[in-house]
């Protein structure tokens, strides 16, 4: 990997294992917009970044030098060898070749913890464009103005400063519906008892998760997103209704248990589970595997 400043523009050069698409689109996260092919727009971590995917290069524009295309290079968690990843999840699972061959480029985003459990609250029983538009709603009315390109203008996911005095009418008002009293309650913690990365250093997986559940509307799917992609727990496996439907088709042949399939991903997938969910997930969901028809 080399990183190339030229004109207010940065490359980033020979990236192994990355799809900026299938990164941003396979439902870590809800802060982005396609505007052409393999190009977006992507507000992150209270700034606005305007991508292209060229083969192996990925151009940021309007970055300027090694300093601030590091951020981005954390962002997309382009240092981690995903070669060997895939190679120890195919030595001890072939069924995920054809997931791993097919969305081969996805990786896991380093995102802001706070920006992860409320946009995962907001998640339940939602489909994602829907999702993306209660956030984005969110942002617009309490976060920070960080750019306009093309002529929409973007804020930033809000802290939990600029949330703390927000009341369930103004969360209604950004259609979260029955989610509202839980976004309170969430941000009433963060602000209160001030969890944040720090306060789960340490804490082994299963406690970080009853952590989590102490909060109103986190369950445990819920609560295993945000150790996914948003505490750096990378074993952790979210199982929602495409998992369980994939997991069952794929795994047992049968409808098969949160339970059962838990201790499936923990003894084949170990510490890269997450890794597993998220190949698993996204190929199941684009081919439909599971989907119950009439």
């Amino acid at each position: 990997m080399e990183i190339i400043s030229d004109n207010n523009n940065t490359v980033i050069k020979n990236i192994d294992d990355f799809d900026l698409g299938q990164t941003l689109e396979c439902g870590q996260c809800f802060r982005y917009d396609k505007i052409g092919d393999k190009e977006y727009i992507l507000a992150a971590k209270g700034k606005l970044l305007h991508a292209r995917q060229e083969g192996v290069d990925l151009i940021l524009f309007g970055v300027e030098g090694k300093t601030q295309a590091n951020d981005w290079i954390d962002y997309f968690d382009l240092r981690r060898d995903y070669g060997k990843i895939k190679r120890y999840l195919l030595n001890r699972d072939e069924e995920l070749r054809e997931a791993i061959r097919t969305k081969h480029g996805v990786r896991i985003l380093n995102q802001e913890f706070h920006e992860v459990l409320l946009s995962f609250i907001i998640s339940q029983n939602k489909q994602i464009p829907h999702i993306r538009q209660i956030v984005r709603a969110i942002s617009d009315k309490f976060g920070t103005f960080i750019g306009e390109i093309n002529g929409i203008k973007y804020h930033s996911f809000p802290s939990v400063n600029q949330l703390v005095s927000a009341k369930e009418e103004d969360f209604r008002n950004c259609k979260t519906g029955f989610r509202a009293p839980y976004l309170c309650d969430a941000v009433s913690r963060l602000h209160q008892e001030q969890l944040d990365v720090e306060s789960f250093k340490g804490l082994k997986e299963e406690e970080a998760r009853q952590k989590l559940m102490e909060i109103k509307g986190v369950g445990e799917k819920i609560a295993n997103c945000v150790l996914l992609f948003g505490l750096g727990y990378r074993s952790a496996f979210p199982i929602d209704v495409w998992i369980k439907r994939i997991m069952g088709e794929v795994y047992f042949g049968r409808e098969a248990s949160p339970a059962e399939i838990q201790k499936l991903a923990e003894e084949r997938f170990g510490e890269y589970g997450g890794y597993a969910q998220q190949y698993i997930f996204y190929y199941g969901r684009d081919n439909k595997i599971g989907k119950k028809t009439r």
